[in-house]
């Protein structure tokens, strides 16, 4: 296996370091002292250099303006984005487009895809079920009713939602089959109720009571939601693994400067062998996170399906992202509790980042069900 990445993914790295540098992690309130949410909105500023800078069509054929680039080059990015905690919904809005590209129909991909990708419409999805604790596709029913189909239910702590135009709603059928439905934010039988995340941004939890929806609006395609759903897991691992790697060159930093007994805290043992332990929790998170993100670029063969890899990946990035940020707290001492200083933002996405799409548990299970049907001999 080659993890060399290729000109084309190193310029959109290029790309987002130059849109990235210019970002504070603590540009809103901190959610420390704030007790609503932190902002009333995404960074628009930030999203419209992201879409001049062609971030935002990474993955979107050149018929839509896009570069026609894969899975790995959007976690790429989001890895860059994760570092100083940029406040946009580029895997949400990215993931959402991509798979309108891959499973949607003519019509509806050209009216959306081109305008997604220059940053004039935004979208998310819905992915935590009715309680977070259950499968999203299990969580609104979808009937058909002529030319429409007819969504109800429950879908909670859905991102950025109070701010995007549509929605990608999983819903599940009479016979069980599952579709995504494009729900725009605005719409007769949609509700929107405020959610506040763990790191102080607005969730929405999104109601359906009978809301109709054109069957233009609708992927009706086997597989599409499956493939959504471990494209935004794999995401959220690199969104992980960079954060991870900015709090341990932070912990780095201080512990590098910081004096007890005449010595910095760095060359005492108990504290150099906590920061390698971290360092390897993040290897072995990037490993995972670029095999995952390989399968599902060339949905490449393997012992197990796809999904097992992202389930590994989940689970490093999961536990990882904990464990460094938890260290970081700990070498940092008094000073990491500070809400002048950033540590506490980054460990309250941390936090975020490891329940989202599942904690390490739920995907042990499921790794567990795959290996118990894909014996490896």
């Amino acid at each position: 296996m080659d993890f060399t990445f290729t000109e084309e993914q190193q310029a959109a790295v290029e790309a987002a370091k130059a849109v990235f540098g210019g970002v504070a992690p603590d540009g809103v309130p901190s959610p420390a002292i704030t007790a609503g949410a932190v902002a009333d909105d995404f960074d628009r500023a930030l999203w419209t250099k992201l879409a001049d800078a062609d971030l935002l069509s990474l993955l979107l054929a050149a018929e839509y303006g896009g570069a026609g680039l894969d899975a790995i080059a959007l976690c790429l990015v989001l890895r860059e984005a994760a570092k100083v905690l940029a406040r946009v919904p580029l895997l949400e809005s990215s993931a959402a487009a991509v798979a309108v590209q891959a499973y949607g129909g003519e019509e509806l991909k050209a009216e959306l895809l081109g305008r997604a990708g220059r940053g004039e419409v935004v979208l998310t999805v819905a992915a935590n079920g009715r309680t977070g604790h259950d499968p999203a596709e299990l969580a609104v029913t979808a009937r058909r009713d002529g030319d429409a189909w007819v969504l109800d239910g429950v879908q909670t702590a859905v991102p950025w939602a109070e701010n995007a135009d549509f929605t990608v709603v999983p819903a599940h059928t009479g016979d069980g089959r599952t579709v995504l439905a494009l729900v725009p934010r605005v719409h007769e039988g949609v509700v929107l109720g405020e959610q506040i995340s763990t790191t102080g941004e607005r969730l929405g939890e999104l109601c359906l009571e009978s809301a109709r929806i054109t069957a233009r609006d609708v992927i009706d395609a086997d597989g599409a939601w499956e493939w959504l759903r471990e494209l935004l897991a794999t995401g959220t691992c690199a969104l992980a693994l960079g954060l991870g790697e900015r709090v341990l060159s932070m912990t780095s930093a201080y512990t590098g400067k910081r004096e007890q007994f005449g010595f910095p805290v760095a060359t005492f043992q108990a504290v150099a062998v906590q920061a390698a332990d971290r360092y390897i929790d993040l290897r072995a998170m990037e490993a995972t996170l670029w095999q995952a993100a390989w399968r599902i670029s060339t949905g490449a063969g393997g012992a197990l399906p796809a999904s097992g890899d992202v389930a590994v990946a989940k689970i490093w990035a999961s536990e990882g992202v904990r464990r460094v940020v938890q260290t970081a707290q700990h070498l940092h001492g008094g000073f990491g509790a500070d809400v002048d200083y950033p540590l506490h933002r980054y460990h309250a996405w941390a936090k975020q980042l490891e329940l989202s799409l599942g904690p390490a548990a739920e995907h042990e299970e499921a790794l567990g069900d795959l290996l118990a049907a894909h014996p490896l001999g």
